[in-house]
């Protein structure tokens, strides 16, 4: 099934397969219906998967195929992304890469570039809220949106690359989730789609691989390495199919 949407201002076309569909993400979706009305109240999906994995676009389109597999209860998409530092932050402070201090906007993406605390502050609001206002993230404007999104859907996928980081601070996260998955891809797939997408952010291609090189790729390795096992694993094959990883 073909699927055109626009993500954080970039605009996305996607292409998922019938067995993916009918194999994956109906029984999926059936499955959380289920353990919502269980609950008896909304409930949190957390899906951790890199850079370049197509994390915002396959929530999205969960959400869209929700609405006829499961009608009457509203599956809402939303994403970690608005919860990057601002650029003014980002440009006048500083982490250690190997060694060396360098400005946050260098490694824009990777971990310490993300406002942790206040991530946490709003799962908490929308664990306990009917409604709560959510950020989102504009690549033109290479800034979040504060309060872009109302939060009020019966079943919450929140997309992010750390969701399920093993490391300490973000290890707790996936502890505030009903369900969690993961995404896992070849790094070398990655690196094209976020050059791609890089370039179409308004950048050079040149200048689109280094900074790809210099630190996409370190979180892309990081979430490969460091992600928490899920409750549904998955692998986007070189064709851009998901299949379920078997044990």
């Amino acid at each position: 099934m073909e699927y055109h949407i626009n993500i954080n201002g970039i605009d996305v076309d996607a292409s998922y397969s019938d067995n993916a569909i009918e194999h994956i993400f109906k029984p999926l979706l059936f499955m959380l219906s289920d353990m919502r009305k269980e609950k008896e109240k909304r409930i949190l999906i957390m899906l951790a998967a890199p850079p370049g994995a197509g994390k915002s676009t396959l929530v999205s389109f969960l959400e869209s195929i929700s609405k006829t597999i499961i009608p009457g209860i509203r599956v809402q998409s939303i994403g970690m992304d608005g919860f990057h530092r601002k650029q003014e932050y980002l440009t006048t402070h500083k982490t250690i890469v190997d060694g060396h201090e360098v400005f946050m906007v260098e490694v824009k993406g990777c971990p310490v570039t993300f406002d942790l605390e206040l991530l946490k502050e709003r799962i908490g609001m929308l664990l306990d809220k009917e409604r709560c206002a959510w950020p989102s993230y504009d690549r033109h404007l290479h800034n979040p949106v504060e309060d872009a999104i109302t939060v009020d859907g019966d079943i919450i996928f929140l997309e992010g690359n750390y969701l399920l980081l093993d490391q300490e601070g973000w290890n707790d996260l996936s502890k505030l989730a009903d369900y969690t998955i993961s995404i896992k891809a070849d790094p070398d797939m990655l690196r094209e789609r976020l050059i791609d997408r890089k370039e179409k952010s308004g950048n050079s291609r040149d200048k689109a691989e280094k900074f790809v090189d210099y630190s996409d790729m370190r979180n892309v390795r990081l979430c490969l390495e460091h992600t928490k096992k899920a409750d549904l694993e998955l692998f986007i094959e070189s064709d851009g199919d998901i299949n379920k990883v078997c044990d």
